[in-house]
C-alpha cells in the first residue's frame, strides 16, 4: 500500500486505499467552479484536487474528485459556506455505504464522499483517543460531530 501513497488518488482502485477512513481535507484546489447549481469546467474531469491527512497513512494524500456530487459537495462547504477558523472539513470516501446492492453495481458512477464541516480537533478527537482525554462522554462526541455536512442520497 505504500505505493498508493505516493501516488495521487484519482481511480476508485486507488481511493480505495482509503475506504471508509476518516480523512481531514488539508487543501481544496478547485479547478472547475460552480454557478447556479451547474458546474462550469474547463475539461470533462477532474473538478478540484484535496490534498487529505488520513489517520492510518504516514503522510498527506492528494486526490482527485470526478464525480459531480461529490465536487458540488465540497464546493458548498469550501466556498459557498466557507469554513471558519474553529472548523475543519472531514470527508469519508465509500463504496460500501451505499443502501442496497443496485448502488453497488453502478458505483463507478455514484458519489462516494460524505463531506463533513467539524469544530477544530475533531480528526484528533475521533482518530486517536490519547488526545485530550479529560474530554470524555457526551463532551467529546459533541466535539467530533459535524456541525454541517453533505451526505449523498444513495448512502446509508
Amino acid at each position: 500500500m505504500d505505493k498508493i501513497i505516493a501516488e495521487d488518488l484519482l481511480k476508485d482502485s486507488q481511493w480505495s486505499a482509503i475506504d471508509g477512513e476518516l480523512c481531514r481535507v488539508v487543501d481544496f484546489a478547485p479547478i472547475a467552479s460552480v454557478k447556479g447549481g451547474e458546474i462550469l469546467a474547463i475539461g470533462k474531469t477532474p473538478y478540484a484536487s484535496v490534498v487529505l491527512e488520513c489517520e492510518k497513512w504516514p503522510t498527506e494524500i492528494k486526490g482527485f474528485i470526478t464525480q459531480k456530487v461529490d465536487f458540488i459537495h465540497l464546493w458548498t462547504a469550501f466556498k459557498e459556506r466557507t469554513i471558519k477558523q474553529d472548523e475543519e472539513v472531514i470527508i469519508v470516501w465509500s463504496k460500501k455505504n451505499y443502501k442496497n446492492i443496485i448502488y453497488k453495481i453502478f458505483s463507478t458512477f455514484l458519489p462516494k464522499l460524505w463531506v463533513m464541516v467539524c469544530p477544530k480537533e475533531a480528526f484528533e478527537l475521533a482518530t486517536n483517543p490519547g488526545y485530550k482525554p479529560e474530554l470524555n462522554g457526551e463532551a467529546r462526541w459533541n466535539a467530533t460531530g459535524p456541525i454541517i455536512d453533505w451526505k449523498p442520497e444513495v448512502m446509508k
